[in-house]
């Protein structure tokens, strides 16, 4: 029996898995059951920061699987102390504390959770806790019942009514549409620096800036999910700060590319004083208010701690930024007739397809259509919307595998046109 054969007998049909079976990676590339090689432009979906089976990060799951693999978050653990040191000292570069998850879902739940909190902490004027958090048009901040009620797409919502409540979207980027969204029940601002599932919108400088004043200004939370843009793959260590590097958020969400491939997530408060008191925001989630079995355990602090630390010291943020402008750069270049625009930021770049100009099967879309031509012509690429299709390599790319990534490309849509 295939594994197709299995998936199809035992595994829930949630994905529309491609017909490909994969079984061995190295760095940038992933073998299938029949021998053949690809070029990974998906890294599971910008988890594979590093690549797969980096030594480092492979060394330091090996020592810790032989040591101690899991306790419970009842006691210290020196991992995730460590982990949360060097996401504070050299990633996020602020004063806050960190809540270790399993997944971004998870993470942005913890986010949602803490608005809620601070919203009853600092309520109405008539003591009327405010609950109401701001997301955007294509925003995606998982699946979850509390993250797909806050992301702003009805696909996703579809046949899950009643939604959690308390969310409300905007247009991504639109400054007056946002300074008259704020009603006396908002509390916090959600967004994306550089949207992923939605099509690869980066938030403008100018959008930021503005939201960081209006939570000033109506004492909001701001709050950023940079669960797929975090860690370096937008060419900073913090992906907003490639954008508007002065802002210092309340909130950040992160999960993907800060394991190099283990499950791991995290959210992090700041410790700036919400009251006359000095009362630090991180200290509204106390002890009781959030858990997590699995979050933060040695395997995974382990692993994690690792890939920041080889992305940090091997400056792989930078060299992300320099690999993904050759990429964006050499696309728009070629001023094929398919591609409408190429989006993005650093290695978190978006394709924006002309889907009047490709013939669609059926049923597919237009980026659906290209994801799987590039795969049998070996590049592995995800869509990102109906017309977009996103292009994620480790951050420790060569720009020798980039211009591999590139002329096949490059020879598909000539194929297509």
């Amino acid at each position: 029996m295939t594994t197709a054969d299995l998936y199809a007998r035992h595994v829930m049909p949630t994905y529309a898995r491609l017909p490909l079976t994969l079984v061995r990676g190295e760095g940038c590339r992933v073998w299938d059951d029949h021998g053949r090689g690809y070029l990974d432009f998906c890294s599971g979906i910008a988890v594979c920061s590093l690549g797969h089976c980096h030594p480092r990060v492979i060394d330091a799951i090996r020592d810790q699987a032989a040591t101690l693999i899991h306790v419970s978050n009842l006691y210290h653990m020196p991992q995730q102390a460590q982990l949360a040191a060097e996401i504070n000292d050299h990633h996020v570069r602020l004063p806050g504390k960190v809540f270790f998850s399993n997944s971004g879902a998870e993470a942005n739940d913890g986010l949602i959770k803490s608005a809620r909190r601070f919203g009853h902490r600092r309520p109405q004027p008539d003591g009327t806790p405010r609950v109401e958090t701001l997301t955007f048009d294509h925003s995606f901040h998982g699946r979850t019942l509390g993250s797909m009620a806050a992301t702003a797409q009805a696909k996703i919502h579809e046949g899950f009514d009643p939604l959690l409540p308390g969310f409300r979207y905007l247009p991504f980027n639109d400054i007056a549409a946002l300074e008259a969204g704020i009603r006396p029940e908002t509390v916090a601002i959600l967004l994306e620096p550089v949207q992923g599932e939605g099509g690869v919108h980066a938030a403008t400088p100018e959008f930021l800036r503005a939201a960081a004043a209006l939570c000033r200004k109506h004492d909001l939370l701001l709050l950023f999910d940079e669960v797929q843009a975090g860690f370096g793959r937008c060419g900073e260590a913090m992906a907003w700060r490639a954008i508007a590097p002065e802002i210092e958020p309340d909130g950040i969400s992160w999960a993907k590319g800060m394991g190099a491939g283990v499950p791991i997530g995290a959210f992090w408060l700041s410790d700036r004083a919400i009251d006359v008191d000095g009362t630090p925001l991180s200290s509204i989630m106390g002890a009781g208010s959030h858990g997590s079995t699995y979050g933060g355990n040695p395997l995974v602090c382990a692993a994690s701690l690792a890939a920041l630390r080889e992305i940090r010291e091997s400056a792989l943020a930078n060299h992300a930024l320099h690999i993904g402008n050759h990429i964006r750069d050499t696309i728009t270049s070629w001023q094929h007739p398919l591609v409408r625009e190429v989006r993005g930021i650093g290695l978190l770049i978006g394709v924006a397809l002309d889907a009047d100009r490709i013939s669609v099967p059926e049923g597919k879309t237009a980026a659906a259509t290209v994801v799987g031509t590039l795969l049998d012509a070996g590049l592995l690429a995800p869509a990102a919307g109906p017309e977009t299709v996103r292009l994620l390599p480790p951050l420790n790319i060569t720009q020798a595998e980039a211009d591999e990534a590139l002329a096949i490309l490059r020879r598909l849509l000539d194929a297509l046109s």
